[in-house]
């Protein structure tokens, strides 16, 4: 893919590829010119022409097909090594080679660039709806809290209000900033994924402290989070930020989007090149024909309830790629949604990091 970027890029190089492939070909069919006779080889430059015509430009692939007229006249069409015509059947067949090879190139190498446009119009569009999907998303989540933190400060100025009231409008402020402040990692966090400069930051981690971090900082009352590992984990060599905010999105979801009691179970496994974490609730689980959809960029079930820009599912698994893992979602068979992360990383002979 890359050589025939280069290609589409440098003209001197195209040039160089299509008189390059013509002589070659000219000359492997030259030795086997008593086989195959001349009318067959004009079939051969032909194609040669047209699979030439579908990487060259224009006036590169034009060049190309006059070449390989004269290229043929002059060493298969009698008398050979000359380019002179000694009979008028031969003549007409040079005449409608080189016509069919011209406009042959110059259709194909237009058809391509038509389709190159149509790609780039299709492109732009599927840009310009992610973009107003995004809109319309943030529209909600970050007007929302923002007005929610305006209305509690000027609520907050006036100087009669009750003690209860301030400690309900304080909550309101967490609340609010908390979800303001998820939103903007998540868009952030997106942004690292899209860029070109995007790079793991390696350390060793432990994964059972990342884990109990996400379930402390995810703990609900009407939800149980429950960590459950068999297994003593070394430390691993990944980006530990990165995976906390991968196993938070998850967390976060469930908590979301499953009915209050239920229960949230965390396990960990030892892989040979790795570790395993497998997140289980006892929801209602995905609907089986949206469960590939779920890591798509603003993806959000039909009927889920209010809040979310769909980009929380779709950040964790282009954390997990950049991990070279993998992330899935399958129903649980007992009920709920089960997901499963699989990470290739260098093991320690360390078990904490205290150890060092």
């Amino acid at each position: 893919m890359k050589l025939f970027r280069k290609i589409d890029e440098n003209w001197w190089l195209q040039y160089l590829v299509g008189i390059g492939s013509i002589f070659s070909i000219s000359f492997i069919c030259f030795l086997f010119n008593d086989f195959i006779g001349y009318h067959v080889v004009a079939l051969i430059l032909l194609l040669a022409v047209s699979i030439l015509a579908m990487f060259l430009n224009t006036l590169p692939v034009v060049t190309v097909a006059i070449l390989s007229a004269l290229t043929w006249n002059f060493l298969f069409i009698q008398p050979k090594a000359t380019f002179n015509i000694t009979t008028p059947q031969d003549a007409l067949l040079f005449l409608m080679y080189f016509v069919i090879a011209v406009i042959n190139a110059v259709f194909t190498s237009r058809l391509r660039k038509l389709e190159a446009v149509a790609r780039q119009r299709k492109e732009r569009e599927k840009t310009l709806n992610l973009y107003n999907t995004l809109l319309n998303s943030l529209s909600h989540e970050l007007k929302t809290p923002i007005s929610t933190i305006i209305g509690a400060v000027d609520t907050l100025k006036m100087n009669k209000i009750s003690e209860a009231n301030k400690v309900e409008l304080y909550t309101e402020l967490v609340l609010a900033g908390n979800r303001l402040h998820r939103q903007v990692n998540n868009l952030l966090s997106m942004s690292r994924l899209e860029s070109d400069f995007f790079k793991l930051q390696l350390d060793w981690y432990d994964i059972k402290e990342i884990i109990h971090g996400v379930i402390e900082n995810n703990r609900k009352e009407s939800h149980s989070i429950i960590f459950s590992s068999t297994e003593d984990l070394p430390l691993f060599r990944i980006d530990g930020v990165l995976m906390e905010q991968v196993l938070h999105n998850i967390v976060y979801n469930a908590l979301e989007y499953t009915p209050e009691g239920t229960e949230i179970i965390i396990s960990t496994f030892l892989r040979k090149d790795g570790f395993k974490i497998e997140i289980i609730d006892t929801g209602p689980g995905f609907p089986e024909d949206k469960l590939d959809k779920v890591f798509d960029k603003f993806y959000r079930l039909p009927n889920s309830v209010a809040g979310g820009t769909g980009l929380g599912l779709s950040i964790s698994k282009g954390f997990v790629k950049a991990h070279n893992g993998s992330i899935t979602l399958e129903n649980a068979p007992a009920g709920g949604a089960k997901f499963t992360i699989d990470i290739p990383a260098q093991k320690a002979n360390l078990t904490t990091i205290d150890d060092e």
